[in-house]
Order: structure tokens, then sequence, then C-alpha cells
């Protein structure tokens, strides 16, 4: 969940009355928000630095609140005072407004071909007649960065530019050049800069250089360029020096490029809601006419309001309450969405406003006229059917099996699920093919590639990273393994394996014997061919040669255990010899 720092007391002034921490930490919850700290600039910095590099630092109270991360309009103070002043009923939710300029000449952004092949897509605006002093400004910049790390993915979807549109003149051009070809002076730089510079000059900043990737490998680089040539911005880099807003500001063009058109119009959308709130004429918006390579033109930020249709019934029976559909449309009201009772009260009709992306289903609804209710408000009941909780058979095998197994005096491990090929193939000396493993369509990293077949190389990882404890190391793992099954609809299975490995100076094969009699011991299983277990010489590579016997039991073959082949062992960056066993457990369940 993304966390949204405010200024106290910039917050209660919002509100128009003050709170105890405790009262605001109450309405939060009310609204379906959580306040996670209350802290300072001083004492983030001290935790973090040191007291220090604390010094001089401000000391104003800021409270810190969770917001759901689909919530964008929740991401900044001006969208957390209204949707509370709305929730409280102190105001209206405000109406936005796509108006064109006076004169008729409407800001134009032209779109080329080449953009294609880097960043197709791209929407615009403008906030005409704006006043910002030092906090709207912070608070502009900081909505920007929250929506870049949530929505935009990190400026891989959208990437937004905020410019003073009183030092450019339109019409503006989006396209892409080779990096040779683009320069400028990037924001708070001195001097002007060809692209491939800029890109090496943010490859140790600590901000931007998260974004370079990009782009970087492209052979054009994306650009918006003004009537007069001057750079705008090379998203989703870095904008021009040249149209930095300031505190002076009164005239704001808004450009997001992007990869995906939807998110960008909801990115556009929540920009300029909340900022349109401190324009000339409030909630307010000058649209921006984009033209798109195959020569469509679009009028941009959409502000779109839908309208979806609700029974009062499907709301009452799903929250477990009995509203009346007056109240239930009064509930969803104090939550943005603008609703009456239509149909003689069979219906509930529910405006969507431009700044609620998250409403996509009638669950979203419903969701919203529980929290206007109150969750804590709704009466407990009894169910009309219930059921008695159960532990899974299987999983209380493998809870008394790990009690006996430690009291045995080995210890247990948990590894991961995924590792790499080699893990489960090449140093146990099999073919990858003949492992049934699922593969990852798209590992991040060498070390998870498939779904693990057998829980050996994760024993013997954690040995290799535990060599210098003292010998013997006596460890155990009761966890899933996954292969390939066509017979199963989703193409796989789990099956519960319990594997053990002892690694001292002699091999210790007595110790994984006696392990394997214990443990058939305690599944009441005897010793004997006809009714219980018995083990029978065979091959592995991952054995020493006659070192190795399978196990037999409820009429199959439940594993295998022996003495670990020294290929098997020096792949795995050990040095002493290695004992093991590893059956499965479900045909005991």
């Amino acid at each position: 969940m993304p966390t949204v720092s405010v200024k106290r007391d910039l917050l209660f002034q919002a509100l128009g009355r003050s709170y105890t921490d405790e009262e605001f930490d109450e309405l939060c919850f009310e609204f379906g928000l959580e306040l996670d700290e209350i802290t300072s600039e001083k004492e983030i910095i001290s935790k973090e630095k040191g007291g220090e590099k604390a010094e001089g630092a401000s000391e104003i109270i800021l409270y810190k609140i969770d917001v759901p991360a689909n919530r964008y309009d929740l991401l900044c103070l001006e969208g957390l005072v209204r949707g509370l002043q709305v929730f409280k009923e102190r105001i209206r939710a405000p109406r936005y407004k796509k108006i064109t300029p006076p004169n008729g000449e409407i800001q134009k952004l032209t779109i080329t071909e080449e953009t294609t092949q880097v960043r197709p897509y791209a929407v615009a605006a403008v906030l005409r007649n704006i006043t910002l002093d030092k906090n709207r400004y912070d608070s502009l910049i900081d909505l920007q960065e929250k929506l870049h790390q949530n929505i935009c993915r990190k400026r891989s979807l959208v990437a937004i530019g905020t410019h003073d549109l009183d030092t450019i003149s339109g019409p503006f051009t989006y396209t892409a050049k080779p990096p040779s070809e683009i320069k400028f002076k990037p924001l708070n730089q001195d001097k002007e800069y060809n692209a491939s510079e800029i890109m090496d000059l943010y490859r140790t900043d600590s901000h931007l250089r998260h974004y370079l990737h990009i782009i970087e490998n492209e052979p054009l680089y994306p650009v918006i360029y003004d009537r007069n040539g001057v750079v705008l911005s090379m998203p989703p880099i870095i904008n021009g020096d040249h149209t930095k807003i300031s505190l002076n500001t009164r005239n704001v063009f808004i450009e997001c490029t992007a990869t995906d058109l939807t998110k960008a119009k909801i990115v556009l959308d929540i920009l300029v809601t909340m900022f349109s709130e401190y324009c000339q004429k409030p909630f307010t918006v000058e649209a921006a006419e984009v033209t798109y390579p195959n020569g469509k033109s679009y009028n941009f930020p959409e502000l779109a309001y839908r309208r979806e249709k609700i029974k009062p019934e499907i709301l009452n029976k799903k929250i477990g309450i009995s509203e009346t559909p007056s109240n239930l449309a009064k509930l969803l009201t104090r939550m943005c969405l603008k609703s009456h009772v239509i149909a003689n009260g069979n219906n509930i009709e529910v405006e969507i406003p431009p700044t609620r992306a998250d409403i996509i289903h009638a669950c979203d609804i419903i969701e919203d006229a529980a929290i206007a209710y109150g969750y804590n408000n709704i009466q407990m009941t009894i169910p009309k059917t219930y059921t008695i909780a159960n532990q899974l058979p299987l999983n209380k095998l493998t809870e008394l099996l790990r009690q006996d197994l430690a009291a045995a005096g080995f210890t247990e491990v948990l590894t991961f699920s995924l590792c790499s090929q080699e893990d489960i193939a090449n140093k146990l000396g099999v073919d990858i093919s003949t492992t049934k493993a699922v593969h990852i369509a798209n590992p991040k990293t060498a070390e998870f590639q498939v779904a693990r077949t057998t829980l050996l190389p994760g024993l013997l990882k954690t040995i290799a990273a535990n060599r210098k404890m003292p010998l013997p190391l006596k460890l155990f793992e009761i966890s899933d393994i996954v292969v390939k099954d066509s017979t199963i609809d989703v193409g796989t299975r789990n099956h519960r394996h319990l594997c053990a490995v002892y690694y001292n100076k002699n091999p210790g094969f007595e110790i994984i014997h006696g392990l394997l009699d214990r443990v058939m011991q305690l599944l009441d299983i005897p010793p004997s061919k006809e009714k219980g277990y018995y083990i029978k010489a065979t091959e592995d590579p991952a054995f020493f040669p006659g070192r190795c016997a399978e196990i037999f039991a409820k009429g199959q073959i439940i594993g295998k255990l022996g003495v670990l082949h020294p290929d098997v062992v020096t792949q795995f960056e050990l040095t002493m010899p290695c004992s093991a066993l590893e059956i499965t457990v479900e045909p005991f369940v």
C-alpha cells in the first residue's frame, strides 16, 4: 500500500478543524485508511542516518497514512482532504469540467510516427490561471512521484511532465530521434548535453538511474519540442530546465507519454482533478488536442463520468445489512459516488467520477457502501450454514513427522520452492528433460528458473552455506515438490516429500538408514516384503555406485536412500562425504 505523508497542521487547516491523534486515527479507519505513523522529518532522518545528520531538519509533525493501491485520488493532500470532507458531508463532491480557451486557440500536441518504436501514446492538458505556493508545489511534485511508482510502474507505462506554459509556444511535437540529435539543458543543470551524455550523467544518480533502462537500448529516444524547437522533456527520463515550473507559474502544461493509453488517461485525469482546485475557475481544466500519426485527433483530458445501476437488495445482501434504497444512495454519495434512487426504489443509479478509476465492477460499489456504513456497525450473525474446520490430513501427518525428526537429532530447514535448472539436473547427474520440471516463463535470475522436483539440492545448498558449523550436520525438510502432470487441469501436481541429509567426515549411511527405520516405525509400517517396507539395491547418478537403494512400501517405490556421489558433493561445493534419504509421505496419509 502506498504511504502518503502530509503535514498535520496543513491537513487540519484544510479540513477546517483539529483532531487529536486518536480522533484522526479513528476517522481514517472509518474511511478505509490507516494512520500508519506520526513522525517528523527530523525523526525520519535521525532513524535512517543518525542524530547528527538530523540537525536543522524540520520538526513539523507528519502523518503517514496508508492508502489502498488503487485509490489514486487519495495520493495527495488535496484528494485526501476532498475525500474526507465529502465523507463527513461537509461539502459536496465537485463537478469537474473540461473547457476550451475563450479565444478558441486550443493547445495542440502532434505525435509523429517515429514514436511507435518506443512510447507510442501521449495525452495532454492545461491548468490555466493556477495559484501555487510552496505547499501546493511540493504536493504536485509528490503526487507525480507517487503516481510514477504506482500506476505508472516506475515510468515504464506512463511518464508525467509538467511545464510552465508561458515559457514555451505551441503547437508541440512529440517525436523520437537518435540520441546524438537531441540536445538540451536538463532540469536543474547548468549546461546543455546531448541525450547520450544525459544518460551517462544520470547513471550514478540515486533517483533517475532506475529509469534509464527503459529507453537506453532503443535506437531512437522520445522527445517533445515546442514550435521554436525548445525541448520540453525527454520522457521518461528528465524534463528540460527551460520549462520548469515555479511558485510564480500561472499556466501549467501537462503531458503524459505512455506505452499504455488507458493508464495515461487515468494519470492525467487524476493530476488535473486534484490541482484544478487552485485554478481561477476551480475544477475546470483546459483541454489540449492530441493528433496521432494516423491523423486522428482527440481532446484530453477525457474527465468522463459514467453511470452504473445496482439493486438495493443486492447491496443489502452482500454487506449483510437492511437499509432503505435512499439510505444506501446516501452512503454511496458520501464516498464521492453521487447516487439517487430510480425505478420506484428498485434500482440505484451511481455516477462514477473521473477520479474513481478503481470502480470497475459492482463489487467495488458494494465495498464503498460497506465502508460508508462502517464495518464495525455491521451486525455479526451466525452463518446459516457452517462447517467445523479440520486440519488437512497430509498437513497433520507432516507436523507430527517434523516433531519426531527433530527429536531424532535432525534440524529442520525451509528452502526455496524455486531453484536453477543446474540444481535439479546437471549437479545431480541427470538431464533436465527427464525431470518433469515446471519452468518459469520469464525468470528474473538464474537462481529461480524452475520449480524444484526434489528437496535434496536445497539441503545441500544449506549445508554449503553453513560449512563452518561444527560437524556432523544433520538436516531435514518436509515440503512440496512440483512436477508436470497432464492429467491435472493446471498441468502440474504437488507432492509432499521428506528429505534428510547427514554430512560428516564419514558417510554415515547407518544414520540415514536408522532414520528411515524410525520414520517407518512412527508410521506403523513393519520391515516386511509382504505388508511392510523394504529396500532394494539400485543405481542412480546422484548416488555412489553400489551405495544406493530404492525404498518400497505400500506396494510402490516411495523414495531412495544412499551415499551421495563425490561429483554431486563437489558440485555443491562440499568437501565431506554425505548420505541422504528422500521419500514421499503421501501414501501414508
